[in-house]
């Protein structure tokens, strides 16, 4: 397995997967298409300047070239900005995961763990000491075996 960062070149593949993450959640194909034609432009630049970052997971050929096949799960990464917090009362920032998608075929090798693991190391690189994250159904049992929480968040469509 062979990790890399998100690039500029990634913004289709991150579009798809998060499309495909939210179709299997049981969203609507037109209120998708809608939303990556609207994130689309929003990822543009932030994949672009580095606001938008995280990983690409891979299988690597055995062979002496080591080609890369297809993308297999990616995740997304943001710092954000936030007022000091009662969880994290002496940083004005917080990390955010997203977009944690792997490819169906893919399923039940390790490869969001894996992902979870880069993000962790990557916001502990950053000096990012708290993170929060929404989560489908079924990515919740694997974020609790990491170690994460729910939380008091509410929403509410305006």
């Amino acid at each position: 397995m062979k990790a890399r960062a998100l690039g500029s070149g990634d913004l289709e593949l991150v579009c798809r997967h998060r499309e495909a993450m939210f179709r299997e959640a049981g969203r609507d194909d037109a209120t998708l298409a809608t939303m990556t034609a609207h994130f689309r432009v929003w990822l543009a630049p932030r994949l672009a300047d580095g606001r938008y970052f995280g990983f690409v997971l891979h299988d690597v050929h055995v062979d002496t070239h080591a080609q890369d096949t297809a993308p297999l799960a990616g995740i997304g990464l943001m710092e954000i900005d936030w007022p000091p917090h009662p969880a994290h009362p002496e940083q004005d920032r917080r990390g955010y995961v997203l977009n944690v998608y792997v490819e169906p075929h893919a399923r039940r090798r390790g490869l969001a763990r894996h992902l979870m693991q880069l993000a962790d190391e990557e916001f502990a690189r950053r000096g990012i000491r708290y993170a929060i994250l929404h989560s489908t159904e079924q990515g919740r049992d694997l974020y609790r075996q990491l170690g994460w929480g729910g939380t008091t968040e509410m929403a509410k469509t305006l």
